[in-house]
């Protein structure tokens, strides 16, 4: 029931921030005023909009009863990471690196938990269940690496480190738009055909059953 109210409660939000951001752009349109307040309250929206994507994610895997500490993470991280993150639109006043890099450190750990959450949602035969822990190896690797550069860089990033997230990036789509092939693949179910022929034969048996049934009491 928890996941089930998680879920609303993101969706809402999704949907109260990008109505809020709708409203804005239109008054902006009309009256061509857009001032501090205003920027404030469209990147609330943002931060809002974005932290209902990651808890809509983590809120349908944790309403499967599979696994709680995936999703958890991620709905608790993403909360968190929104929190870090209006306070930079609404009371930042000094440059904190520390500050900063925590926030980062915090919204990809979100990102992370929440998108591997997504994922646990397909049902994958055994001949596909690699992907599942490719993703895992993939998405821990990007996120480790772009921790370790939020901590350890301080001016540009180097061209090695710069290919090297391209690459994962490369790796992590190529997995995350494989997962759902994989998942449809697995199906092992009936056809639609099939289950329509199964029924018929059902029907029949059914009906001999039935004619049988009726003939035993003039046999008797």
């Amino acid at each position: 029931m928890r996941g089930i109210n998680l879920k609303k409660f993101f969706l809402y939000s999704l949907i109260a921030s990008v109505g809020i951001s709708a409203f804005l752009g239109i008054v902006v349109i009309i009256f061509g005023n857009f001032g501090e307040f205003e920027s404030k309250v469209l990147l609330t929206s943002v931060v809002i909009t974005v932290t209902s994507i990651l808890g809509l994610a983590s809120g349908a895997y944790l309403e499967t009863g599979q696994s709680r500490a995936l999703p958890l993470a991620g709905i608790v991280l993403s909360v968190i990471s929104a929190g870090m993150w209006l306070m930079i639109v609404w009371a930042w006043r000094d440059q904190n690196s520390n500050f900063v890099k925590s926030l980062m450190s915090v919204t990809i750990l979100a990102t992370a938990f929440s998108h591997l959450s997504l994922l646990s949602l397909a049902k994958l035969d055994r001949r596909f269940k690699w992907s599942y822990y490719a993703a895992h190896a993939l998405i821990w690797t990007l996120a480790g690496f772009l921790i370790w550069l939020v901590w350890t860089i301080e001016n540009d990033i180097s061209d090695l480190a710069g290919r090297i997230i391209g690459v994962l990036s490369i790796a992590v789509a190529a997995v995350t738009v494989a997962t759902p092939i994989f998942h449809k693949l697995s199906n092992s179910g009936y056809t639609d055909e099939e289950i329509d022929a199964e029924i018929e034969k059902l029907k029949l048996k059914i009906q001999s059953l039935e004619k049988q049934r009726s003939r035993a009491p003039e046999s008797e």
